[in-house]
């Protein structure tokens, strides 16, 4: 008997959702979007809205920076010892040369070959590497720097789209190594680095402006942009005291001494008796600030030394004021001499006991006599007088790295330094304070203030002199003329003959002083011969200094002749006449 399947259950079927309940979902869902969206925009446009402008505005905005021009540097008559030239930095947009054609005889050539073409003879770059530079998608690329105006001009006129040049100032030296050590240089920035471009950057630099301005996407200008500008201000001129020509004298004076002598080098010092104003400031060799590399700075402001005789004449002026001698005073000294407290001093030569005047002492540069001489003058008294005479002291010169020398106090001076002292040793100076020492004789003993600037010019064209200190009585006019009547003599009749000028009366001093070596060791000798002249109206004091000469160590023979030829062409530039007058010199022996 056969079964009989039982039917089968019929399957669940879904129903087709309700149309109208679906569309009130949608419906519900796209206002729920369009909520969102107009709550974001009305809170952009309500609270944020400033803020995003400015963000946006903030990302299109460029600042850029317009520099000073710096102000130009000239000496006592107005040549230009340092300027400021415009010189270009010349830049493509590869893109836009890809797209530059122009016409040659009726045919249109164009892109980076054509270009470099034309470009390769002006910039003197082989036209296949400048076609590569040019070819390209960069939207800034450096071609060529540092070219003079000239080249642009001619590469403007070419009209080739997509060139464009950077301008800037280069600093420009056109006396060369004249003054190099002094004017010193400028680096990359503008910013003086070294000499007188360093210590008076303040004065020169000015004061940058800025433009600010909005660009698009691709980073052109967008003209109806936002614009703002603060003008730049360009730096003052400076006009120094240094005559131009008198300081090449001078440096080549030194150098053929230098090489005449057999020395390691020299420096040199021309001042004003009168006002203080440096006429020249001079080291020998050669150092160019269009190419600064190995500056030394000014020797005569930063090499200190041991005075010697340049002490003597402070201790002459010591002794007369304070009335322990006269000029004609009568000693008789030997080539050695002895304190009360064993301290011994001896001549620089071997001779028999000279019966000297005050006057001989200082002409023949005795250690002994003077010790002798200033043993009297109380120790504090001593030191006063070194420092009335600006000893321990900068003199305060524009010019930085000035060396103040060394004067230790009075009461930490020991047995022999409180002796050494009176003949400049245990003393150290520079060339500039020693010069000044002299100068400072000759003005009826008033110390003045040395100095470079003789004032600036602003912008706009206003002169202002330079303001110096009032000066220092060091001594008594009546004491400082007997000593500067001592000074002649040690020329005419002591060891200062080769500084004698035909027609002008000169006096001054020769000296010999040591100085460190490398390892602070007293093995290099410095000569030097400093004086004054006219006697008859002092004008010019003028130091000589001349390092390890081989030839011979005094100060006579290796800095003299050069005091003689710099001092007569200062005077002349100068305009003084020869007097002709005869000196009444005190006399030496007796």
């Amino acid at each position: 008997m056969s079964s009989v399947r039982a039917p089968r259950k019929p399957r669940s079927v879904a129903k087709a959702g309700d149309p109208v309940r679906r569309i009130q979902f949608l419906s519900v869902a796209v206002v729920l979007v369009l909520m969102l969206f107009s709550g974001r925009l009305v809170y952009v446009q309500l609270y944020a809205g400033e803020a995003l402008a400015a963000d946006a505005q903030l990302m299109r905005t460029n600042v850029k920076e317009i520099p000073a021009v710096r102000g130009e540097i000239t000496d006592a008559d107005g040549v230009v010892l340092a300027t400021s030239v415009t010189r270009y930095d010349i830049f493509v947009d590869q893109e836009f040369i890809a797209n530059w054609k122009h016409e040659v005889d009726n045919t249109l050539l164009g892109g980076p070959t054509e270009a470099a073409r034309l470009l390769s003879p002006i910039l003197d770059i082989p036209a296949p590497e400048l076609a590569a530079q040019l070819n390209g998608e960069r939207k800034y690329k450096i071609i060529k720097k540092d070219v003079a105006p000239e080249t642009w001009d001619a590469v403007v006129a070419l009209n080739i789209s997509g060139v464009y040049s950077t301008p800037f100032a280069k600093r420009s030296y056109p006396a060369g190594t004249t003054g190099g050590n002094l004017i010193g240089f400028v680096g990359s920035d503008s910013q003086g680095k070294a000499g007188l471009e360093y210590s008076l950057n303040d004065i020169l630099a000015g004061t940058e402006g800025s433009l600010t301005y909005e660009r698009g996407s691709k980073g052109h200008v967008i003209p109806t942009g936002e614009q703002s500008s603060v003008p730049e201000v360009p730096g003052d001129d400076v006009q120094l005291t240094i005559k131009t020509d008198l300081e090449w004298l001078v440096q080549s004076s030194l150098n053929a001494q230098v090489a005449a002598m057999g020395g390691t080098g020299g420096f040199a010092v021309v001042e004003d008796i009168k006002t203080g104003a440096l006429y020249a400031l001079a080291d020998s060799g050669t150092f160019d600030p269009n190419s600064p590399d190995g500056f030394g700075g000014s020797k005569a402001i930063s090499t200190i030394f041991d005075p010697g005789s340049t002490a003597k004449t402070i201790t002459m002026a010591a002794a007369i004021e304070t009335g322990i001698a006269t000029p004609t005073s009568q000693y008789e000294v030997e080539d050695k001499y002895t304190t009360a407290n064993n301290q011994t001093f001896s001549d620089s030569h071997d001779h028999e006991k000279e019966s000297w005047t005050l006057t001989g002492i200082f002409a023949e540069s005795s250690n002994a006599g003077t010790v002798m001489v200033g043993q009297d003058i109380p120790k504090q008294v001593r030191h006063d007088y070194l420092t009335k005479f600006g000893f321990g002291t900068a003199t305060g010169i524009e010019l930085a790295g000035e060396e103040k020398g060394l004067l230790a106090p009075a009461d930490a001076w020991d047995g022999r330094t409180e002796y050494a002292v009176l003949f400049g040793q245990s003393v150290s100076v520079t060339a500039l304070q020693a010069t000044s020492v002299f100068a400072t004789i000759a003005n009826d003993g008033v110390r003045v203030t040395p100095h470079l600037v003789a004032g600036t010019t602003s912008p706009e064209g206003e002169f202002t002199p330079s303001v110096q200190p009032a000066g220092v009585q060091a001594v008594n006019a009546d004491t400082a003329a007997q000593v500067l009547k001592m000074l002649e003599s040690a020329v005419v009749d002591g060891t200062g003959g080769n500084a004698v000028i035909d027609g002008y009366r000169v006096a001054g001093k020769t000296g010999t002083a040591q100085t460190p070596d490398e390892n602070g060791e007293l093995n290099n000798i410095l000569a030097s011969f400093i004086g004054v002249a006219p006697v008859d109206d002092p004008r010019l004091a003028v130091g000589v200094f001349i390092e390890n000469p081989k030839v011979s160590i005094f100060g006579g023979d290796a800095a003299a002749p050069v005091f003689a030829e710099v001092m007569s062409a200062g005077l002349q530039q100068l305009g003084v006449e020869p007097t002709g007058s005869v000196p009444d010199l005190y006399p030496t022996t007796w």
